[in-house]
């Protein structure tokens, strides 16, 4: 890479911009610094292993929108909710792809906010950094909140005392280390994974007749209206919902910095997500419409649960709370991690308060994981004393914010990208397909999905409320231009092995 390739690539020379490799400069027309040797960001352990990023990038995936917000997805397209959920699926693993493209050819502590801020200048660092930082600390909150909820099935304490209760383990599991995250989230996410198996194989049984008293056949998929009784708009309607569902599947490319191999654990990852969320989101579905007919009541309330006692499960709905108790915690343990290391990486950058980059003994952002959650406990507080203002709108504030990050992911893919291609082909070594034309298709397929949300009476609030989110963070930017320290160290991390 020449030495005016490296300033485009990574902008030297900009106060907040960090350089590329500042450490080890390239000379005219040498390539680009690879994975090798360890460059990792100063203090923070290679905890995780390649069975821990396996099981984030699924648990990531497989959260409680899965077994409780299946049934409005359902409702909207009818049987047809399984190629809304393979639509769905397929943008969101371009997102991934194209994510993991840049992680692989520079791993870099930050993940998309580094590569916003590489690509398109510290505003879009900025911006991005912080907006992903509010999203998972509010979801933390509500996370907490709807944990607390089913906790009160079983436990007779007020649901803020529960809430508070579970903050306050999360929180612990995350500040002992990164393994004690990498251990909990594992055995989480195996819970789900084992849940949805077992459905998968009841399910099938039943479907084809090998399950006692069963009724085979496929006749649910086209009685009741048809396959899309509400037509294509129901189909796309429902893809919005679904898209948010995936919501997660990136946290891996966040947790590659604390991997022993960033690039590959990724690369991994990515393609074990490709196969195992077809098989649990969309044969699940699959079943589910079969087993029972669309329409039917109980399935807007519970698909799951209602399948399974159809089937004739014993306790059906003890089984699935248990599950949705599991994922919710998974989601709160992911979110209370996700949102110190993107704390830290932006304090990193000067746009946090310098202190929050302090690192305890055992090599986790102890200060950002607990304002994290101090942050998180006023959403929490908000639930119980304004749940139907304050809280409705911060969980509003966030529906769309993970889709604005895809488009920034997407932006960045392509101008990394090209430049990329003219100065180091050799670093691409794991792609997104079809550049620039998949990229570009990616793109416009959310932008159509900010005009359906628009257009919708139901999802427009969330897109009005977390475009005040986003128009928010861009306001302070100029204050922090302007009155803001400089990073105190002003190269990317590049994760080398």
């Amino acid at each position: 890479m020449s030495e005016t390739g490296s300033a485009q690539l990574s902008g030297p020379g900009d106060p907040h911009t960090p350089e590329l490799d500042s450490a080890h400069p390239p000379t005219p027309g040498s390539p680009a610094p690879r994975e090798s040797g360890d460059h990792r960001a100063p203090g923070l352990r290679t905890g995780l292993r390649r069975r821990h990023m396996t099981m984030i990038a699924i648990g990531g995936a497989i959260g409680a929108g899965l077994f409780v917000g299946s049934g409005s997805v359902i409702r909207t397209a009818g049987p047809a909710a399984i190629l809304s959920y393979a639509a769905a699926g397929l943008v969101v693993l371009c997102v991934l792809r194209a994510l993991g493209e840049m992680v692989v050819a520079r791993p870099v502590a930050g993940s998309m906010g580094e590569y916003a801020r590489m690509a398109m200048g510290p505003f879009a660092g900025f911006t991005v950094g912080w907006l992903y930082w509010y999203l998972y600390v509010i979801l933390v909150g509500a996370e907490a909140v709807a944990g607390a909820a089913i906790l009160a099935n079983w436990i007779d304490l007020d649901q803020w005392v529960l809430s508070a209760g579970l903050l306050v383990v999360m929180t612990a599991v995350n500040l002992v280390s990164v393994k004690s995250f990498g251990e909990f989230e594992f055995w989480f996410a195996s819970i789900k994974v084992v849940a949805i198996v077992l459905f998968l194989v009841v399910g099938a049984a039943w479907v084809f007749g090998l399950w006692p008293g069963s009724q085979p056949g496929f006749g649910n998929l086209s009685a009741h209206g048809g396959f899309a009784p509400n037509g294509i708009a129901g189909i796309f309607s429902a893809i919005v919902v679904v898209m948010f569902a995936f919501g997660g599947t990136e946290i891996v490319t966040v947790a590659a910095a604390e991997s022993k191999e960033p690039g590959r654990a990724v690369a991994r990852a990515t393609n074990n997500v490709l196969w195992r969320v077809g098989l649990f989101y969309v044969a699940a579905i699959f079943l589910v419409v079969t087993i029972l007919p669309w329409n039917d009541a109980k399935v807007l309330q519970s698909p799951f649960v209602s399948a399974l006692d159809h089937i004739g499960i014993p306790a059906a709905g003890t089984i699935m709370q248990v599950v949705i108790l599991t994922a919710v915690l998974s989601v709160l343990n992911s979110a209370i991690y996700v949102s110190s290391r993107m704390l830290y990486v932006l304090t990193r950058d000067g746009d946090a308060p310098a202190s929050l980059v302090k690192l305890n003994r055992r090599g986790v952002p102890a200060r950002a994981v607990l304002l994290g959650t101090i942050a998180a406990w006023g959403a929490v507080i908000a639930s119980y004393v304004s749940p139907d203002t304050v809280f409705t709108f911060l969980v509003n504030s966030i529906g769309v914010v993970l889709a604005f990050v895809y488009v920034a992911i997407m932006f960045s893919q392509l101008r990394l990208r090209a430049r990329l291609r003219r100065e180091d082909p050799a670093a691409l070594t794991y792609k997104l397909w079809g550049y620039p034309y998949v990229s570009w298709a990616v793109i416009i397929a959310l932008f159509a999905v900010f005009a359906a949300m628009a257009r919708n009476p139901d999802q427009r609030n969330q897109l009005l409320a977390s475009t005040v989110s986003l128009l928010f963070v861009m306001a302070i930017y100029p204050l922090r231009a302007r009155f803001g320290r400089k990073p105190p160290v002003r190269e990317v991390e590049i994760l080398r092995h």
